[in-house]
């Protein structure tokens, strides 16, 4: 089964050529080793504050939905699109290697913060 990719955008970002095409490739390339363990990526790009400019005003919310497990999401933003897409993907490869290394595991150590 393949995993299925969505994008979305508000109508302040997609001026861009191509964005859609360049982030999900970007997305797709840094998260391509869990991609068997996922059912759907879902990617929603927008420009936080419109028109009026700013830094880091753009946001890429990443969320990714492991088979059999719960939705793990990430959100970062900078100054431009595609730049705030890699911050995210980066961020959620981060959390998809510790989500999958626990069940990968055949120890279960009790976590610190949950020790009686």
């Amino acid at each position: 089964m393949s995993m299925q990719f969505q994008f979305n955008s508000d109508s302040s970002v997609m001026g861009t050529e191509n964005v859609a095409e360049r982030i999900e490739a970007a997305v797709r390339q840094k998260l391509a080793r869990f991609e068997d363990r996922l059912t759907r990526l879902e990617v929603h790009v927008s420009d936080e504050n419109g028109g009026k400019g700013g830094a880091d005003d753009k946001a890429c919310m990443i969320e990714a939905r492991p088979r059999g497990g719960k939705p793990l999401g990430v959100t970062a933003h900078a100054a431009k699109v595609d730049d705030a897409a890699r911050k995210a993907a980066n961020t959620l490869a981060e959390r998809l290697e510790r989500h999958f290394g626990k069940g990968d595991k055949h120890r279960h150590e009790p976590r610190p913060d949950k020790v009686m």
